[in-house]
Order: structure tokens, then sequence, then C-alpha cells
């Protein structure tokens, strides 16, 4: 499973690494993705449903993490 980790960008939005990581990743690859911020976190959800790709979202206090496969 790929992790990535936005919770500590602070020059630009956590959606760029996000959409980075999902571009790059393989065909039936599982990726995890941390995110601190709502909007961002919300945002990706979005994306991810108009996608059409199933996602478990977990909330660890503040932090909030997305599960799929590409």
């Amino acid at each position: 499973m790929k992790t990535i980790d936005t919770s500590e960008c602070h020059r630009y939005s956590p959606l760029i690494p996000a959409m980075e990581a999902i571009g790059k990743a393989d065909k039936g690859e599982r990726i995890e993705i941390i995110m601190n911020k709502d909007e961002a976190f919300n945002d990706l959800k979005e994306y991810l449903a108009e996608q059409k790709i199933g996602f478990r979202e977990i909330y660890d206090g503040e932090r909030m993490v997305l599960e799929f496969e590409k």
C-alpha cells in the first residue's frame, strides 16, 4: 500500500501531492492518503466518488485518512 501524508504540506494545497500519487499509482494499487484539512479531504472524496472509486474513511483526531484502490 502506498501511503501519502499531506498533513505537513504547507506551501500549497494538500490535493497536489494526493493527485500526483493517484496519477502515478498502478491500476489495482492500494493507496492511503492522510490529510488534516477538511476542505481538501472533502474535495478528494468528491473526486473519488465522481470517478466511481470506492473508498474507506478513517478519522483519528485531527487526522483524516482515505484508503482506496486505483
